[in-house]
This record gives C-alpha cells, structure tokens and sequence, in this order.
C-alpha cells in the first residue's frame, strides 16, 4: 500500500427518509489508527460508518475522502482506497472462502485488465494473514461464526485498501471469536499501518483496542480522543445513560468500565412484575 487515504467529513447530515440521524457532524478519522465508534442504540454510529463508506448519501454536508468528495469520485476508485464490512453480512448459498475472497478484487477488473498474477497473490496472503489457506475450499456456511467472519475480512483485506471500516465485527460471536477477530484487526493495524474504523457496543473492547474513540450521542459527537483521556464515569453516564466506575484494566492499563447495579426503582418494577 501507498500513503494512507485521509477520510473527514465537514457537516454531515445523513437521513432515512425525512429523519435525521446524524446531524451537522464534522471530523477526522486518524490515518494509520484504530478507531472506534462507541455510544447507545440508536445514537447514528451505523449510519455514520454508512456515510463514510458512501452507502448513505448525505442529506447535507460531504464526506471527503483525500480532499475529494466521496461522491464525486468513481466508485471503483474509492473502492481501491477503501474497504467496508457492513453488519452481518450474508453471501449466496454454497459460496466457499475462496470464492468470497476472490470478490475483494472486483475493483480491479475491467475489460482491459482481466485476472493477473498479482490478484492471485493477494487472495492468497488475505488466506494466509486469516489463517484460512486450509479452508478456501469449504463452503462459508460450514464455518462457525468467527471462521465467518475471518472469511469476510479477508475479503476486505484482497481489496488492498489502507482503509478498512467495519460496523460491529464482533456481534454474534461469543467471548473467544471476538478477541480472535480483534486481535487479527489490531495486527493488521500494526503490522500493515491499516486504518481501522470499526462500530463497537463493547466499551471495554474499544478502549483496549483503539487508539482513538469516537462517542456519539444523538446524531453528534459528544467526544472523541485517546481512551485513556476521554473515558470518565461523567461521560459514561452521559453518553450510555449508565452509573459505573472506571478502573485501569490490569492488562493494559486502559479504561476499564464497570457498571453499577440499576436503580432501585427499575429494581422493584422488575420484582413487581414477577410477583
């Protein structure tokens, strides 16, 4: 990979239908970092990361990547520069690992330049950096989900962009696939200077693996900045609704967010029902 791709937005708004989601936002993704977008339900994380990825239209606003428009460039030349996993993705019955990697190359293609050597040789290195050379043969729906899932982002990884944005990598998979999946992101931010923008709900997860947090709250960002300065019981509490402590993580030393019991009142309501 060349230089990394620098991806801003200058007030976006981004809507379903007549509904604004994200509102009159402004920001930088840090090029060469892991970034992690973290807040409620329902707070335009998703939408967010649509946007970046030129999914979503803006309502008003731009999104700009390399100075440029996203929208005004052509699709397989944003596509050569950037990477998108969306949530849950699904593929054609009885596709293998293969076949589905292959598909990260589909934005070098065109009448002129069919299947080279060097499409060959990055499907294989995403196989290999996936830990899925043994597997490229088996059909995805065979796998469990974290081998899923590896097998998505080797897709993304043939695509050979320095960008990689994904929305929620780690949902549906249990404890140990999910560090699996996180710590296959963290090295190849590492090991490849990829840049990473990924929607997590696991704010512990996100403060051991991003170097960069973005909090958002009602369509905006409410803050954004390195885990170890931004994550406070005050923004906590403001940004999930939710009473905790914060206490460095043994391990890393990261924020580390422990939830406080729920109010007596949501308590009591609960009992009241069982009763």
């Amino acid at each position: 990979m060349s230089r990394l791709s620098a991806l801003t937005t200058q007030n976006l708004t981004l809507s379903y239908e007549q509904t604004a989601i994200v509102r009159n936002l402004s920001l930088s993704i840090p090029p060469g970092q892991m970034t992690a977008l973290v807040g409620a339900n329902g707070c335009g994380k998703s939408t967010l990361l649509k946007g970046l990825a030129r999914l979503l239209k803006p309502t008003n606003g731009a999104v700009y990547l390399d100075g440029k428009s996203i929208f005004s460039q052509p699709t397989k030349a944003v596509a050569q520069q950037l990477g998108m996993l969306p949530q849950s993705p699904i593929a054609p019955e009885g596709l293998t690992v293969k076949d589905l990697v292959v598909q990260g190359r589909y934005p070098y293609q065109n009448w002129m330049q069919q299947w080279s050597t060097q499409d060959e040789q990055q499907v294989q290195q995403a196989l290999e950096i996936t830990g899925l050379v043994e597997m490229s043969d088996r059909p995805l729906d065979t796998l469990s989900g974290g081998q899923r899932q590896r097998a998505w982002i080797a897709m993304t990884l043939a695509q050979d962009t320095d960008l990689s944005l994904l929305d929620e990598p780690t949902t549906f998979l249990d404890l140990a696939h999910q560090i699996e999946i996180l710590d296959l992101l963290y090295s190849l931010n590492q090991n490849q200077g990829r840049t990473v923008v990924m929607v997590l709900h696991d704010l512990n997860h996100a403060c051991r693996y991003a170097d960069y947090l973005i909090a958002m709250k009602s369509g905006k960002v409410f803050a954004a900045g390195e885990p170890r300065s931004l994550i406070t019981e005050e923004l906590v509490r403001e940004v999930f609704d939710l009473e905790c402590r914060i206490y460095p993580d043994p391990i890393t030393g990261t924020p580390m967010c422990i939830p406080l019991k729920q109010k007596r009142t949501h308590t009591n309501l609960i009992k009241g029902r069982i009763e």
